[in-house]
């Protein structure tokens, strides 16, 4: 028998019928194991899915402890370095894992608001570069992206409107372009840490997926401490700082094509829209980054190495071993490097209200045995400021590409805002079809 297809419902609508009692949470809860029997086999997005705990979940109601809980009976993935109480944390690792004793302080937020984590998404293998097995929605043959692979393409295949993920380098606007959804990721500190393995502490920062700004909003209302400024209009001057970001790497003719666009488009809206390149600053940020991350990641990761090594891929090794070969002295000076390139950014920033720049160099790579290129993310993570995708367009082939909106650190709002506004005039997308999504189908 077949039940409520809620894939179509954006996580507002789900709560809104939760609350007004023409969905009930049995349907939530088999709308989400059907999904999860049809697509599953394909896609393989989960590294835990119990079909009993998620009927228990909705059985026994969601416990919102907020007033006004906006999140009510939304599903939500949760990527597999982050704990959830009663559902092992795999870190991407081979093996069995011990069920986590509580839950990381990003998923008991969003419990508050009545969110009910319903599985545990795959990551690449300790946050990293190695895959795991997920694969692209719109092209089985292509990666998802990484790491946070089975968050981007559980949502972008309609089995949870909302994902949980983690970025140090680009681990969630990378596979957000690839999979063609919206991904926020927050500035350095701005959503606590707790209960989420370390990759690298400076770098590391929460984000999530879903498939209208709308939604992540209505996340970022729970996680984020929301001032809850009022919406942007489009066409009231805004400053854009256009930024190629062509030093990092080449645009492909879609990716190029997507960022001229959005540029139209929000001149045409009104929009002040800029070109300053920055020569020589990018790349340098970009090498900090490396080095930075490769420092901290064989300190952090020393532990699993000593208790796990074997089970470590050749690439996961190669990065500890580069990481212990960064000195001191290069780490505290790409620390100090990264600091004053901030104050000068920051700076600059003070005339425009965000960066338009790309999410990827173009769309998905072809092969299930990497994630991708994170060039164009490291700089925006190295410096700790916020950054969302916004899919707009298809490819000749028919995978997603889109643009990267940045804003100042701490603004994360303010960004968000800015993309509720912008992301209608540039979004050159059809009106939203499953059909769009062959795995979805």
């Amino acid at each position: 028998m077949r039940h409520l297809d809620f894939s179509p419902l954006s996580a507002g609508e789900i709560a809104a019928r939760l609350s007004d009692g023409t969905l009930s949470p049995a349907d939530i809860a088999r709308g989400v194991i059907e999904r999860h029997a049809r697509l599953e086999p394909d896609l393989r997005a989960w590294s835990w899915f119990e079909p009993r705990q998620i009927e228990r979940a909705y059985r026994d109601g969601p416990a919102p402890t907020d007033p006004r809980p906006g999140l009510l009976g939304v599903p939500v993935g949760v990527k597999d370095i982050i704990d959830v109480e009663g559902m092992p944390t795999g870190l991407g690792l081979p093996g069995a894992a011990t069920p986590a004793a509580r839950h990381a302080a990003c998923v008991e937020l969003l419990r508050a608001a009545g969110a009910v984590p319903v599985g545990k998404t795959v990551t690449a293998e300790l946050a990293f570069s190695h895959p795991g097995p997920t694969r692209n929605p719109h092209g089985p043959g292509h990666t998802p992206g990484g790491s946070s692979s089975g968050s981007a393409a559980a949502v972008a295949a309609g089995m949870v409107p909302l994902a949980l993920g983690t970025q140090t380098g680009g681990s969630v606007i990378r596979p957000a372009a690839y999979c063609g959804v919206v991904g926020i990721k927050t500035s350095l500190n701005a959503v606590p840490s707790a209960g989420i393995a370390p990759v690298a502490d400076s770098l590391d920062c929460v984000g999530w997926f879903a498939r209208s700004v709308e939604d992540a909003i209505l996340a970022a209302r729970v996680l984020l401490p929301w001032q809850d400024l009022a919406p942007r209009r489009p066409g009231n001057r805004l400053r854009v700082w256009r930024l190629d970001a062509m030093e990092l790497g080449t645009l492909s003719p879609e990716a190029r094509q997507a960022l001229d666009e959005a540029s139209a488009a929000l001149r045409g809206a009104g929009c002040a829209v800029v070109e300053a390149p920055l020569a020589g600053l990018l790349p340098a940020l970009a090498e900090c980054h490396r080095r930075i991350m490769l420092h901290e990641l064989a300190r952090t990761l020393l532990p699993i190495l000593c208790t796990r090594g074997r089970e470590l891929s050749a690439a996961m090794l190669k990065a500890i071993d580069a990481g212990r070969s960064v000195t001191a002295s290069q780490y505290q000076e790409a620390r100090h490097q990264v600091r004053e390139a901030h104050a000068a950014l920051d700076a600059r920033m003070r005339d425009f209200d965000l960066i338009l720049t790309p999410s990827a160099a173009g769309e998905a790579p072809a092969g299930l045995h990497h994630t991708g290129d994170s060039t164009f993310n490291r700089v925006w993570s190295v410096l700790g400021w916020p950054a969302i995708h916004l899919p707009t367009a298809w490819s000749p082939r028919g995978l997603p590409v889109g643009v990267q909106l940045v804003g100042r650190q701490g603004e994360d709002e303010a960004l968000l805002r800015h993309a509720q506004a912008l992301h209608p005039l540039i979004d050159r997308r059809m009106p939203a079809s499953r059909a769009q999504v062959p795995m979805a189908q």
